[in-house]
């Protein structure tokens, strides 16, 4: 049971203040970096885009489509674009409510009523150039407000992973697998029998079938009272994440309001930011400029260092826009790399099959996990595949839901009908692979010359497109997926291999990437810019790589290692 549902929100920004640090975005980024630099006594101003929305009232977990004016369909004059008019559309449009993949991963972003207010609105927020699936979400929180809460590790900064696993919560089962390193789990999900099944055939060919890796308190966290324990129940996978009780991360209760509680931490919500401005002395960041979203006035916030984590395609915007006679640019630009090598996942194969067996059995509850299961990477470990480097995973899930599965597709009426949706409810199963996409320079965003966004703002003009090595892997999940099955006996309805538009996977990667040489990276370790002292970039902007495994988890355990190192050299006077 919550404590308490949320802080009250301090008072007015005061713009004539100078503060500690302004953070750009509120997301799993700049939601950690306003709680580490809170937890300093640093005096920070979080400017976010979006409105500060209801999510309690927004998502309705508890709700059955019976209840929804709409059953849960997306109005036909919402914002959303459908499928096919965004194959067709230029400038391009993020997905919507039609998909005919089997492992309907993204459906509930744009796809679903319970999340049109989440999304933006794509005919406010142009973008040019090649065909790209830009999912954005412009609320306080960001996207945690409906993210897949899947977390990866890496051992150069595990004491930082242990701290997010430990302050915010993440369930798994330990695996002893050295490409999927272990966290410090709360209790795993349970596996149902269909899943049971795959993992136990999957051990035959040497391959690892994981419950769900996701960051949810399934045993509760005594130090946060804006969130609560799982208890298994609601219609999690409604919009692809979202959590009205909070046991699931979201930025805001996770990070935000115990940030607000400390009394360091000022709120902007509608808060747009248009440039990163410069002292003309220093060549330094002085602040952020900004577009109030509801009255259309501009102002500028001031700080001793700027933090952005507006997400990577937004913050390469927002770079790229910063220009000055000491950054003629884009701030932070001399390698030229600022927009460049961006990198996400691949996604489109798919598979869904039905376990003979588990016809006519008695149902399973699946409708409250916060996600099914992982097969993690087997490809390019020991032996070298030779038609793509790198690897994939896949994720998928079987069980009953809400709405029987296939319930829709089953063809009939009347009550033999009615059998066979009852009969076949839980005997489905099924899943999608999900590939790391190389990053390449090439890969890359722009400025557009001409096209601005509601406010004023120019847009971003993608150049950008999966390669061979992309189109190869998806073949082989496809080719995988299939084979997986099949050898666990289960009987396969549908298999699909399609590659689904770039974008999809809504993990934005790259564009500010880190490394030694200022000459060919953006920032440091520490996601601080080489140009510029006082700026760090801290969310995917710096990912040199996509890995093959959700990004939400490292992002945010580089943000606190990133924002100590910020606090560290405030205090110094280094900055």
């Amino acid at each position: 049971m919550l404590l308490q549902v949320r802080p009250p929100f301090p008072k007015e920004a005061d713009l004539t203040t100078v503060y500690d640090a302004v953070v750009v975005g509120s997301g799993a980024a700049g939601g950690m970096a306003a709680h580490v630099l809170t937890s300093h006594g640093l005096n920070v101003l979080l400017l976010e885009a979006g409105r500060k929305l209801d999510i309690e009232s927004e998502l309705k977990s508890m709700e059955w489509p019976y209840d929804h004016p709409r059953r849960g369909e997306m109005p036909r004059d919402s914002h959303a674009i459908t499928r096919n008019e965004y194959t067709i559309r230029q400038p391009p449009y993020a997905q919507g409510t039609e998909y005919k993949h089997v492992y309907s991963y993204v459906q509930g972003w744009n796809g679903s009523d319970y999340s049109k207010n989440i999304v933006v609105d794509e005919k406010d927020h142009p973008y040019t150039g090649t065909k790209y699936a830009w999912v954005r979400a412009r609320l306080l929180g960001g996207k945690t407000a409906i993210w897949g809460r899947l977390p990866i590790s890496y051992a150069d900064i595990a004491p930082y992973y242990d701290r997010v696993d430990l302050y915010l919560g993440v369930a798994g089962h330990k695996e002893n697998l050295p490409y999927l390193p272990d966290s410090l789990f709360q209790r795993s999900t349970r596996l149902n029998p269909s899943e049971v099944l795959l993992r136990e055939s999957l051990k035959k060919m040497n391959r690892v079938l994981t419950p769900y890796r996701a960051g949810v308190t399934t045993d509760g966290l005594k130090h946060n009272k804006y969130r609560s324990k799982c208890y298994g129940r609601g219609a999690c996978g409604r919009r692809a994440g979202g959590c009205d009780i909070h046991a699931a991360f979201d930025s805001p209760t996770g990070l935000i309001y115990p940030a607000l509680d400390t009394g360091h931490l000022t709120l902007r919500t509608n808060s747009t930011a248009r440039e990163v401005t410069v002292d003309p002395a220093t060549g330094k960041a002085r602040g952020v400029a900004f577009v109030d979203t509801e009255t259309g006035r501009h102002y500028e916030a001031k700080a001793r260092a700027v933090v952005v984590a507006a997400s990577t395609l937004e913050s390469a915007r927002l770079l790229l826009l910063s220009k000055s006679s000491a950054h003629p640019n884009g701030i932070g630009n001399s390698s030229g790399h600022v927009g460049h090598n961006f990198c996400e996942h691949v996604m489109g194969p798919s598979v869904l099959g039905r376990v003979k067996d588990l016809v006519g059995k008695p149902r399973t509850l699946d409708d409250g996990r916060p996600g099914g299961f992982y097969i993690a990477r087997y490809r390019n470990l020991e032996e070298r595949h030779p038609r793509f480097i790198r690897g994939y995973g896949f994720e998928g899930g079987g069980g009953t839901g809400m709405i029987p599965g296939r319930a829709f597709s089953t063809p009939g009426f009347g009550a033999d009908f009615k059998k066979t949706v009852r009969d076949e409810a839980g005997a489905f199963i099924h899943m999608g692979g999900f590939g790391e996409v190389l990053s390449r320079y090439e890969s890359s965003v722009s400025i557009d010359p001409t096209v601005k966004d509601r406010w004023g703002i120019p847009v971003l003009k993608f150049d950008y497109a999966f390669g061979d090595n992309e189109k190869q892997m998806a073949l082989d999940m496809a080719a995988t997926g299939r084979e997986m099955f099949e050898a666990a006996g289960i009987e396969v309805l549908h298999a699909d291999a399609d590659v689904l538009t770039e974008g999809w996977s809504i993990h934005e990667l790259g564009t500010a990437r880190m490394g030694r040489d200022p000459k060919t990276s953006v920032l440091n370790q520490f996601q601080q810019s080489h140009d510029v002292k006082n700026l760090f970039v801290v969310d995917g902007s710096s990912h040199v790589s996509a890995s093959c495994q959700n990004p939400t988890w490292t992002i945010m355990a580089l943000a606190w290692r990133s924002c100590d190192h910020l606090a560290d050299e405030l205090g110094k006077g280094n900055l």
